[in-house]
């Protein structure tokens, strides 16, 4: 595999990166929205919360402190919402499939790092075909410190024994851009949520970015 980037493996974001999903969160949201009397969320909203955990996002939208049981029954709400929404109408993110296929020839290991509760997890990979695609799966959940915080990632190397240097992200959200970098990981930015021009914005932006999958593949990839 000849690039421009010479990843010794590669660590994948899920909503929003695997799969061009986020406008069914925001349906499920919406629902959920209006049920709790909370207002819709503005693009400044979804820059702050994309890639947050629940356990941090629900205390935000609600603007006082949940405990937590409060904040896991709303996310079992908005999440089996989402889940319920998006059955039959996902499917992998444009390019993923040939990107898997060249580094899955190439011997390049893989892993998820993701703020998504488990059961979306194995919904969104079932759904999309990839149920059995990633040995290795960090969740949120499992670290001290969700996404902005580094933890996800950084786990995400250790369990797949590499420099962090050597670990190449893709992710959607400013969020996990930062959480990326916090890590000392190069990051890839796809623009499904946000645009380009949000991206350079960053400080620091991150290291490409590009609409998908494909994209990436024909730029730096030969």
């Amino acid at each position: 595999m000849s690039s421009l980037f010479a990843p010794r493996a590669v660590v994948f974001d899920i909503d929003g990166t695997l799969v061009d999903n986020m406008s069914l969160h925001a349906e499920a949201f919406a629902v959920f929205a209006q049920r709790h009397g909370l207002p819709p969320l503005t693009h400044e909203d979804r820059a702050r919360l994309d890639g947050r955990r629940n356990s941090e996002i629900f205390p935000i939208l609600f603007n006082r402190d949940v405990p937590r049981d409060e904040w896991l029954a709303y996310e079992t709400e908005k999440e089996g919402l989402y889940r319920e929404i998006s059955r039959g109408r996902l499917v992998p993110m444009t390019g993923l499939l040939r990107l898997l296929a060249r580094l899955t020839e190439a011997a390049i290991p893989m892993a998820l790092a993701t703020s998504a509760p488990e059961p979306n997890v194995v919904h969104t990979l079932n759904e999309i075909g990839l149920g059995r695609a990633f040995e290795i799966i960090v969740r949120g959940d499992q670290v001290g410190r969700g996404k902005p915080a580094p933890d996800v990632f950084i786990e995400a190397g250790r369990r797949l024994g590499l420099a962090a240097a050597d670990c190449l992200v893709f992710e959607d959200a400013p969020v996990g851009i930062v959480a990326a970098q916090a890590a000392a990981m190069p990051v890839v930015a796809l623009t499904t949520s946000f645009s380009a021009a949000h991206f350079a914005a960053l400080q620091p932006p991150p290291t490409v970015t590009c609409a998908d999958f494909d994209a990436f593949l024909d730029r730096h990839f030969s």
